[in-house]
């Protein structure tokens, strides 16, 4: 499934603790495709706490806790990690990350905490969503088989990679519109990863996040920029990476395009991509603002210059899934609109 349809079903996973409807969910997919990050996100957007365990770092004694004599009985000691209410609060997330990971007794010892929502004594709290994530057999992590009694305790769902859905993330979280046009140039680049081969460094979701930062930590050290990305992507997406984004130098004036100066379109591809996501990036931080409108209008004029309307048709799909209906109320819009009548607009 698509990330932001993953992040559908989380949201009203969460949503359904209230309901007693909770089903346990397990999310399935290749290292760095952001399992994790899609977690967190639904966290903060309820503003609710995330306990992380990390089953395969763990003894079974880690969950199940430690005996102690009481009287005559023996007694868990509750292992501080776990949800409690008056600690951690009434409601959040338990995420039991790097599950297929875990040894088999591990496992075991989760089956309980799973289902039933409890280990011995030990009560999850009503309002705690439990989800969980591991990686595939196929893709050259250690993986355990994962048993089908602890299977049958989840809910499963498996994470595809989707670069509208990147994309959109990426504008949110201001990641360089540098990569963004890059992987709008390259989109199979986006996630690239052959475990056959078993790779240090490849391009995925998680690794461009990375470029991002060298891009900004290296920009300034041209010799080491080049190999600071590959150490992030990979040799080869490294590489067209940096070349990339040394060509950005024949790109156009973007203020004159957003002050509604006429500007040419260059005529090499990867530079429309770039100039396409950077005026995305002035709509995002335009919008709002007083001028606004206007700036946003500008490159909605601009959008139509394109040679090729499906570019524009990409900006401006870009551009609302960033700041949404206020697209639509430019003046500019319909003028536009008509000129890509017949070309997909939005999905």
């Amino acid at each position: 499934m698509r990330p932001v349809q993953i992040l559908t079903i989380l949201n009203l996973e969460f949503a359904s603790t209230h309901k007693g409807h909770h089903t346990p969910v397990m999310l399935w997919g290749p290292p760095g495709v952001g399992k994790s990050q899609m977690v967190a996100q639904v966290a903060r957007k309820h503003r609710v706490p995330v306990i992380d365990i990390r089953l395969s770092q763990m003894e079974p004694s880690d969950l199940r806790g430690i005996p102690f004599r009481s009287g005559n009985q023996v007694e868990w000691a509750v292992p501080a990690l776990l949800p409690d209410a008056n600690h951690h609060g009434h409601e959040g997330i338990l995420f039991l990350d790097e599950i297929t990971s875990a040894p088999p007794a591990v496992s075991a010892a989760a089956y309980q905490l799973i289902l039933d929502r409890r280990l011995g004594e030990y009560q999850v709290p009503e309002h705690w969503a439990i989800f969980a994530a591991g990686n595939r057999q196929g893709d050259r992590g250690v993986t355990y088989t994962m048993p089908a009694p602890l299977a049958n305790r989840f809910s499963h769902f498996e994470v595809e990679t989707n670069l509208d859905d990147w994309v959109s993330w990426a504008y949110h979280n201001a990641i360089d519109e540098r990569i963004i046009a890059f992987l709008r140039f390259r989109p199979e680049l986006l996630f690239d990863f052959d475990p056959a081969h078993n790779p240090v460094a490849f391009p995925s979701p998680r690794s461009w996040e990375f470029a991002h930062r060298a891009l900004h930590k290296f920009s300034e050290h041209p010799l080491l920029l080049q190999g600071a990305l590959q150490a992030c992507v990979g040799p080869s997406a490294g590489i067209e990476l940096h070349a990339f984004v040394n060509s950005l130098d024949q790109m156009p004036d973007l203020d004159a395009i957003t002050a509604g100066i006429e500007v040419a379109v260059p005529n090499e591809i990867d530079l429309q991509y770039a100039v396409a996501a950077a005026l995305v990036g002035r709509a995002i931080r335009a919008y709002g603002q007083g001028t606004g409108r206007e700036i946003i209008g500008n490159i909605l004029r601009y959008a139509g210059r394109f040679p090729q309307r499906e570019m524009g048709v990409m900006l401006v799909s870009d551009m609302h899934r960033a700041i949404g209906s206020a697209v639509f109320e430019v003046p500019e819009f319909m003028d536009w609109a008509q000129q890509v009548a017949d070309v997909m607009l939005f999905e």
